[in-house]
């Protein structure tokens, strides 16, 4: 049995909510930046949240939006935790703490040991080990020795390799998005797959 936590990311549907209320993870992520094609827009982020279970937390994923608009959405109750994705620093941080008190994720393109070392010095409550924006590709796991705070897994994480992951590595989170999507959309079959696959620590046979 794994205590490892579970977010899944960039829903947009109230098909999506009916599913995550069933399977309770303790995150689901709204998508915020412009470019994504998961992008969902305020008024649509917050009828989702309304039908979402109060046991789930809500996490926003922005990439370099203006700290004002980040906490707009956070003081609003439209999410309960901030991911950030793009190039926001220490100083982002805390001006965006002057403006909030909501939790803070930061997330980190996790290619050599340097990444290493600035997700373990950030001063965010949470850190995300990634391969990149929404590449759904895998990184050298290896890298993450050195890692010695707790941390969301994310890139690339799929039904195939969900396992492999809570059992060498024990993240704090993993965070999934592609890999349980069939053309583009989340597909029930593989969120239910994947939540069972976590919570057991074994993959499916």
């Amino acid at each position: 049995m794994s205590d490892t936590k579970i977010k899944l990311c960039g829903l947009s549907r109230a098909c999506d909510i009916d599913v995550v209320n069933e399977l309770l993870p303790e995150f689901i992520g709204f998508v915020f930046w412009d470019k994504s094609k998961r992008q969902v827009l305020d008024e649509q982020a917050k009828a989702l949240k309304e039908m979402l279970d109060s046991r789930i937390k809500a996490v926003g994923v922005f990439v370099d939006e203006t700290p004002q608009r980040v906490a707009q959405l956070a003081e609003s109750g439209i999410i309960d935790v901030i991911q950030l994705h793009g190039k926001e620093d220490d100083s982002y941080i805390s001006e965006l703490r002057g403006l909030t008190n909501k939790p803070i994720i930061k997330a980190f393109k996790i290619s050599d040991i340097t990444d290493i070392k600035n997700a373990e010095n950030s001063s965010a409550d949470y850190i995300m080990a990634d391969a990149g924006k929404g590449t759904g590709t895998r990184f050298d796991w290896s890298l993450l020795e050195e890692l010695h705070r707790p941390y969301f897994l994310a890139g690339g994480l799929s039904l195939e390799n969900v396992a492999e992951a809570v059992n060498t590595l024990h993240p704090y989170a993993v965070d999934v998005s592609s890999g349980i999507e069939t053309d583009g959309l989340k597909d029930e079959n593989k969120m239910r797959g994947f939540v069972r696959i976590v919570r057991n620590g074994e993959k499916e046979v």
